[in-house]
């Protein structure tokens, strides 16, 4: 069985069953976060990597993104609840969510993530962080997005799903009047 095919299964499937995974996927989405974080301060040592912008101006960089990603991911999170889901791609909202931070990005709770981890990065003055292991985590969640999450969705939803993906950007929203060329 495909991983797209189990995600759809389970999506599709019994309540319990997706309200007992739920616990699960966010034990490995948060195992991600933590492996990525304490991963690179490991890497920053081990190659003796000096300290990024170590000073305040680090600092602040640090918390304005980590506070912009929070953001995100919060209202990301307000409108899953809305639906009737959880980010969780094992219990994820019944219907298609295309409002609120949706309209234009169909990943944003994804991209507050990322800015949320490049935050965490410059907190944390760490040149792997920031340079490596961010990067490496946002491509690995591009990969899984393309070849799991999109065609699940697009199983799911059918046309909708289709015409929302032509239509709105995977992650940085469009300048306005600059059309999604096909």
């Amino acid at each position: 069985m495909r991983l797209n095919d189990l995600f759809y299964s389970i999506a599709t499937g019994s309540k319990r069953l997706r309200l007992l995974l739920t616990p699960v996927g966010l034990v490995i989405f948060f195992g991600m976060l933590l492996l990525v974080v304490f991963g690179s301060l490991y890497l920053d040592k081990v190659l003796g990597f000096s300290k990024l912008l170590s000073g305040p101006i680090g600092t602040l960089i640090g918390v304005v993104l980590l506070s912009l990603g929070l953001v995100i991911w919060a209202w990301c999170i307000v409108w899953f609840s809305k639906a009737k889901g959880t980010p969780v791609p094992f219990n994820p909202p019944r219907e298609l969510v295309t409002a609120g931070p949706y309209t234009w990005s169909r990943n944003p709770m994804l991209t507050g993530v990322f800015i949320f981890l490049f935050g965490i990065g410059f907190l944390l003055h760490s040149v792997s962080l920031v340079f490596v292991l961010t990067p490496v985590f946002v491509i690995f969640n591009v990969l899984e997005l393309k070849l799991i999450e999109e065609p699940e969705l697009e199983r799911r939803f059918g046309e909708s799903y289709i015409e929302y993906r032509q239509r709105v950007p995977m992650f940085f929203p469009k300048a306005p009047g600059v059309s999604k060329s096909k």
